[in-house]
């Protein structure tokens, strides 16, 4: 995230605030590859400092940490390969590893081949097993994988928390509609500051 976005300029949509419970609540961090912050210049040292935050909280209060990577190697990409004009993330390639200094040991991994992490994934089940209700979505793209799964997350009956500092996508302009969008009708959208504290006071 190489830009900032003070969420006043939202808050006629983002409205609703509701409260993490942090025993039901399950914290998604969605493609922070290498092919993101190598290649494309997309995340930010800051972002990452923000979803390592988060991630150390959830560890401490009982939030399930669940990452999402992303690979092209399927047929269900191809529609994603053509609109990007044939790049590929590979899977087991040097931009699919996930970024040195989140460790995923011992974390549920979701691999994914389309934008949503919902999309013929076992996240749903992965979630209903650990009896989730609450979503907290980090990563990138905001406007796209991000978004994506805020929206199916929505559909599928679980209250989605949108960490408006901790995603990121290529400029200022995406990432203020796709704020937009979700506040209205999807997610209560946070600054990283801000989502801690309420989860510390839950």
């Amino acid at each position: 995230m190489k830009y900032a976005v003070e969420l006043s300029k939202i808050a006629e949509y983002n409205t609703h605030h509701f409260k993490i419970n942090p025993k039901r609540a399950a914290l998604l961090v969605i493609e922070m590859q290498n092919v993101f912050l190598k290649d494309l210049s997309i995340i930010s040292e800051r972002q990452i400092d923000n979803i390592q935050q988060l991630i150390a909280l959830a560890e401490t209060v009982g939030i399930k940490v669940i990452y999402v990577r992303h690979n092209d190697s399927s047929e269900l990409s191809k529609p994603m390969v053509d609109w990007w004009g044939g790049d590929k993330i590979e899977k087991e390639s040097e931009g699919w590893q996930i970024i040195a200094g989140f460790n995923t040991d011992g974390k549920t991994i979701i691999d994914k081949n389309q934008y949503s992490a919902f999309f013929k994934t076992n996240l749903d089940e992965v979630l209903k097993a650990a009896h989730i209700e609450d979503i907290i979505i980090t990563g990138v793209m905001t406007n796209c994988c991000c978004e994506t799964a805020a929206r199916d997350a929505f559909m599928r009956g679980y209250r989605v928390f949108f960490v408006n500092d901790a995603t990121a996508t290529v400029n200022e302009e995406l990432h203020l509609a796709t704020l937009k969008n979700l506040a209205f009708g999807f997610a209560c959208v946070q600054n990283t500051r801000e989502l801690i504290g309420d989860i510390k006071l839950a």
